[in-house]
């Protein structure tokens, strides 16, 4: 892939990184499903620097890479660019390795972006849901101490008028012949 190729691919839009086929060997990125893995991918699209990372690094991680590279070294060999030791292309292969691992750590540097964006998330979530089980713990409270109460005054009027006709009603006791 040529430099103004690179640029290009990663000036594509966000759905260009993202696809559900799999009919090519390059590897693309799903689309998130989580709102907030949506919204940091965004944010992550918006840097050119950032684009071309991601595109190097997922074309890197692909067969064709392998491709390109067994195709390159059986030509450099067979045509005789140069002769054996083949200093020249160690030392091409020894810049393009050092280049690929600053990518792969660059790759490893968004994975724990998206690692934090989801943990921070996941942090507010819990608090809502703390919260939200203080308060329902709050109204179960509530309810007990009403229940409580209830069930209190109907005791003390029970007791303090056993004659009540109502009460009566309600509680039949034993029947006499």
């Amino acid at each position: 892939m040529t430099a103004s190729e690179l640029i290009l691919t990663a000036r594509l839009p966000l759905a260009s990184q993202h696809r559900e086929d799999q009919s090519v060997s390059i590897p693309t990125l799903p689309i998130p499903l989580n709102p907030v893995l949506l919204k940091h991918s965004e944010l992550r699209r918006q840097n050119a620097e950032n684009r071309i990372a991601d595109t190097i690094t997922r074309f890197a991680g692909s067969m064709p890479f392998v491709y390109v590279h067994v195709i390159w070294f059986t030509a450099w060999i067979a045509l005789g660019v140069e002769r054996y030791p083949y200093g020249l292309l160690t030392m091409i292969v020894s810049l393009e390795a050092i280049f690929l691992s600053t990518f792969v750590m660059i790759s490893q540097n968004r994975a724990d972006e998206k690692r934090q964006v989801l943990a921070d998330h996941e942090w507010q979530k819990i608090q809502a849901e703390e919260q939200q089980n203080d308060q329902l713990l709050g109204l179960s409270n509530q309810i007990l101490a009403l229940t409580e109460a209830i069930h209190a005054m109907a005791s003390a009027r029970t007791a303090a008028n056993p004659a009540d006709p109502g009460s009566a009603a309600r509680d039949p006791g034993p029947s006499g012949p």
